[in-house]
This record gives C-alpha cells, structure tokens and sequence, in this order.
C-alpha cells in the first residue's frame, strides 16, 4: 500500500470533492486498520480481470498507482494490477509505486527506495528459498539449538564444496540419492543417481540421500503445501492462509523400481 496513497485516501476522506469516487468507508479495495491514526490499505480482488469492474479500477486510477516488472514476466500479476487501475511503466523509470521483480535488487538500490514505493522481495529472503543457503541455514540452527530440534531434512551434501564427503557417506550407503539444482523450482533439473560418476559438477547442486521409506496415502506417495504471507520479520508477522493444496503421486510405491522412479504429482484439491 503505497504511503503517497494512503496520504491522498486521508485528506480525501472527509472531503466531497471528486464525487464520481465511491466514498473510501465503502469501497471494496480499501481496508481502514491502525488506532488513532486510521491507515488505509489496498485489496485486490482476483476477480476483477474477469468482471472489470470501473468501481476497482478507479482506485488507481484516481491516485496514477503505477508498476513496473523487471526481469520476470508475470501475466497474472500484470492482469492483477490493470484490473485495480495502475499503469504499467518502463522498466528502468523510477517513478513508480510498486515494482515486482524476479531477482533481489542490490542494498543500493534498496537504499534509493522513497517510503512510497514497495518491492515484492525482502532483503535476503533467498536465505530461505534457495535450497543451498536453506540446507546452510539449517545447518547453522542444529549446532546452535541441537541437531534434535532441526532435524527436519535428510542427510545432504552442497557439490562440489562438499564432494569429497559426499563420496566418504556414499561408500558406507550406495543411495539411491537425489540430486537437485540449488536454485532451481517446479523439479526442474531434479534427477536420481546411484553412483557419484553420474554427478555432473560444472554448477552448485544439493545431493541428499533419497527417502524409500515416506509417509504415504494408501501407497502413494504426497506432498502437502500451505501458503503464507509475511508481512514483517521483525517483528515477525505471518498470516497462514485457510486452504492448503495437496498433490499426490499417479502410481502407487508397490515394489523396488517404484520406490527410485521419481514421482509425477497430479493435483488434488
């Protein structure tokens, strides 16, 4: 909610001018929140890029909201952002209230932000999205609170940092294991192995030791995924949104071939 808006909501809100504006008290893209001082906080609603609906659009309209996206192509937040009435400008202008991007912007750039424009990254957050910084991390939390409290992932290796560790737990257990891209999502790049040779080391990848033994929903394999927003760290605030998604495998885990055959999740909601 960019603060040069929330200013222009105040002033206006007890003024009639500009009477083809919905009255902000009513309006279904504004949420009022804070004590005394009253704030008011923008609410997109996904189904206005199907009703376009003037009385959204003229939210951003009426404050000239803009955005731009750098280095990512996000239709669905492109659609999002037209439907309540913001406008799109080029990539290296600098006027602007919302930027989303698909890299973390450098602390100097950080820096030249003004209080009315937002970024859709904390600073660092890949300190938990990215799989080689999240295995460090946790690491780092086991020799700080107990092995016992962390003990969340199996046993993995950071290649080729690690490699010669990696091949030292190999030969005591020959796998299967599990190779993974440290920043890479959606299974990209994701491939079992069960000999160090088929490894390739031209680029950082996880290696973890594969789990044959999973939970499992008659036989077959899942995975479940809830959704959260955070809105600060510190403090740190996060809302867990009510519904979840889980996907559940398309053969069942029967025999030995099953269990090192990666899976295909189909969608159950």
């Amino acid at each position: 909610m960019p603060v040069v808006m929330a200013r222009d909501l105040e002033e206006t809100a007890s003024s009639s001018e500009d009477e083809e504006v919905i009255s902000q008290e009513d309006h279904p893209c504004i949420m009022w929140t804070g004590g005394c001082r009253r704030i008011p906080v923008l609410v997109f609603h996904a189904d206005a890029i199907l009703t376009k609906d003037n009385n959204i659009r003229v939210i951003g309209e009426r404050y000239h909201l803009s955005y731009k996206i750098v280095r990512t192509d996000s239709r669905l937040v492109r659609s999002i952002l037209t439907a309540h009435g913001f406008h799109e400008v080029h990539p290296s202008s600098t006027d602007y209230n919302l930027m989303w991007t698909g890299s973390h912007l450098k602390p100097f750039l950080l820096r030249t932000l003004s209080e009315a424009q937002k970024v859709n990254h904390f600073p660092r957050s890949y300190e938990l999205t990215r799989k080689d910084r999240l295995y460090k991390n946790i690491i780092r939390m086991q020799h700080t609170h107990g092995f016992k409290a962390f003990h969340i992932l199996p046993q993995t290796f950071l290649l080729p940092a690690e490699y010669a560790e990696f091949c030292n737990s190999y030969s005591k257990d020959r796998g299967p294991w599990i190779v993974k891209p440290v920043a890479s999502s959606r299974g990209r790049g994701v491939y079992l192995i069960n000999n160090p040779n088929q490894i390739s080391l031209e680029e950082n990848i996880l290696v973890s030791r594969y789990i044959n033994n999973p939970l499992l929903i008659d036989d077959f394999k899942f995975d479940v995924r809830l959704y959260v927003l955070v809105t600060s760290y510190d403090p740190l605030v996060i809302y867990l949104y009510e519904e979840g998604l889980a996907r559940k495998c398309n053969w069942k885990m029967g025999n030995t071939m099953d269990k090192r055959r990666l899976p295909i999740y189909v969608q159950v909601l």
